[in-house]
């Protein structure tokens, strides 16, 4: 690899941040804890380079993903993309874990093809701030003076 190919790889990934979730069916969840389904039949699963995308309302997930989980359609939704105003499919409950955090969120429906993308609503329910120059995820304090969670 030349220097000038090395140079232009670093800065077509700077500032990008790239994380590995699970998402589970939260509906799986409830009927695994009051014995409708055992908790192996619980769907998940773990996705890797995931982009941390603060233009990205939610969750977004391709079809694909959406199917094998299980997700319960919630709604048709008009969007806003960089390519102009679309519809797009809305699911409900799907539950994001990363490191310690956990939360459940509406999933937006991506063209197939796409990759996953983690909006600002999980990142700011779940206390979690992107770090573009070290190009992570940084979980924010839940205790003490300094949480994340506030009411003002």
């Amino acid at each position: 690899m030349t220097a000038s190919t090395h140079s232009n790889a670093t800065e077509n990934n700077m500032g990008k941040v790239l994380v590995t979730l699970t998402i589970i069916n939260r509906a799986d969840q409830i009927r695994a804890s009051d014995g409708t389904i055992t908790a192996s039949q619980i769907r998940s699963i773990t996705l890797e380079n995931v982009l941390v995308d603060t233009g990205a309302t939610t969750l977004c997930l391709p079809p694909d993903i959406i199917d094998q989980l299980g997700l319960e359609l919630l709604k048709e939704a008009d969007i806003a993309t960089a390519t102009g105003l679309g519809k797009a499919r809305i699911f409900r409950d799907a539950t994001i874990q990363f490191a310690d955090r956990e939360g459940t969120f509406e999933c937006l429906e991506l063209p197939g093809g796409s990759d996953a993308l983690l909006g600002v609503i999980p990142l700011e329910a779940m206390g979690l701030e992107p770090d573009l120059k070290q190009q992570t995820l940084r979980v924010l304090p839940s205790e003490s003076a300094d949480t994340y969670l506030t009411i003002l």
